[in-house]
């Protein structure tokens, strides 16, 4: 099997909206996390991992949270609310521009300090890689203040990013249809390698014919066929990281975790909306036969124009079947704190993080090597 060659880097559901809580719990990893644990982001054993940014898992001051939320929003930083197709932005920061990266779209590339950090974590590990690489194109993040993004779903709360490939042709301008012939498949595995390791990827949705060549690739690179299988959703009981989705032959959508940003938002957002920093929640109301925006802003005690609003409808005209956005005044109950599981890691880095054991020792030797004092 040939062997892949590694360069050290530095580099770095209905579901409601809101996430209401009155007694702090941190954010926290999810129970199948490995042996190793917290040692999985620690990088000082380990070249190819950036060390966290922040420790997601250290205790929620609930006291000074819910303060600032009273007295200044604005020192919170980015605040990740509710879920990507239901949901806000709260002080949020711009895609910057790069030397790796060029962004499409500056008015519609903002999200939170963690979803920037990841992104550009990446993108450094392919030029860590492969030196003098193209700039890649960064498209759609979020709007400044979270919410629905034009012809989006998604792409609400910051924790999303439309980011496209590298091509054999060198630098683009724009996303572009990408086939094997013109797909740079080197830089582009290398890019979804170092988001999943390096970063808190959610999910990557990239049409299937691009998974197909990826996962090819990466299997003659020499790549964990277990691991592979297990990032590309081929085992039953999971979908897997890497999945399809239509419409995406020129770009890939990565969804991230934000354990800061959205633990901090779950916790203060009651506060913003008493203060009317943010809007109150909303709610995803899938549509039955015969109702219509009346009935559901009756409902939900809220009104027909926020309701269109929310949806972007021009219209009044509803689909049976389909999920809506209704804006509500009361906030729903707590869903609980956020939960990230752990990196996807392939073996060989899994290994190396677990901590050697010291050799077993006797009494007799262990008495020979003590001083007299420690003797037995």
């Amino acid at each position: 099997m040939k062997k892949r060659r590694r360069n050290p880097t530095d580099a770095r559901g209905a579901v409601l909206l809101v996430w209401a809580l009155l007694v702090a719990a941190p954010a926290v990893r999810a129970a199948d996390d490995p042996g190793p644990g917290p040692a999985i982001r620690a990088a000082a054993e380990l070249p190819d991992l950036e060390p966290a940014a922040a420790d997601a898992t250290a205790p929620v001051d609930l006291e000074g949270l819910l303060g600032l939320a009273e007295r200044d929003p604005a020192s919170l930083g980015p605040l990740s609310i509710g879920t990507p197709d239901a949901g806000l932005l709260v002080n949020p920061l711009p895609m910057p521009s790069g030397s790796f990266w060029r962004v499409r779209n500056p008015k519609e590339s903002w999200g939170t300090d963690e979803t920037i950090d990841f992104i550009a974590q990446a993108i450094e590990a392919v030029e860590a890689r492969y030196p003098g690489s193209p700039r890649l194109v960064i498209g759609d993040l979020s709007r400044p203040d979270g919410g629905r993004l034009n012809r989006h779903r998604s792409h609400q709360v910051g924790r999303d990013a439309d980011i496209g490939f590298y091509y054999m042709r060198g630098e683009v301008d724009t996303f572009l249809a990408a086939r094997q012939r013109d797909l740079d498949l080197p830089r582009t595995w290398e890019l979804v390698r170092a988001l999943i390791i390096h970063t808190d990827v959610e999910r990557i949705f990239v049409d299937r014919s691009l998974i197909a060549l990826l996962y090819r690739y990466a299997v003659e690179e020499g790549e964990n066929r277990a691991w592979l299988d297990d990032v590309f959703g081929r085992r039953a009981e999971d979908k897997g990281i890497i999945q399809h989705e239509r419409r995406h032959k020129d770009h890939m959508h990565v969804r991230f975790y934000n354990p800061r940003a959205q633990e901090r938002g779950r916790i203060v957002y009651p506060v913003l909306v008493r203060g009317g920093v943010v809007p109150p929640p909303t709610v995803r109301h899938k549509v039955r036969r015969g109702e219509t925006l009346g009935h559901l802003a009756r409902r939900y005690g809220t009104s027909v124009s926020g309701i269109r609003a929310a949806n972007g409808l021009r219209g009044s005209t509803l689909r049976a079947g389909r999920s809506y956005v209704i804006p509500v005044r009361k906030v729903p109950p707590d869903a609980g704190p956020v939960v990230v599981p752990p990196r996807r890691l392939p073996p060989e880095l899994v290994v190396r993080l677990v901590p050697a054991r010291a050799p077993a020792t006797t009494a007799s030797e262990a008495a020979e090597g003590a001083s007299p004092d420690e003797q037995p």
